[in-house]
């Protein structure tokens, strides 16, 4: 099992994206941030990136599912979303 699928909301086909922009370790995601992550996604592996991925890896970089995310994170989430 790949380290990054051990954390909340990383199924494979994110850690795959995750892999693809130099991400290999739940310390580089951490490090990097769930929105340098999207932005770096979205740039060089999928254009069609979501909000869902934000918030997915959001909570990863947390710890926690997504699902238990603060409403005011959902909300910071969103707003950076939506400028992008």
């Amino acid at each position: 099992m790949n380290e990054l699928t051990r954390l909340p909301n990383i199924g494979p086909v994110l850690a795959e994206n995750l892999r693809r922009i130099g991400v290999e370790t739940p310390e580089q995601l951490r490090a990097m941030g769930a929105r340098e992550a999207l932005l770096r996604i979205r740039a060089s592996v999928d254009a069609g990136a979501c909000l869902h991925q934000l918030e997915a890896l959001e909570g990863a970089v947390e710890g926690i599912p997504k699902k238990l995310l603060s409403p005011e994170k959902k909300a910071e989430l969103r707003e950076f979303f939506q400028k992008q």
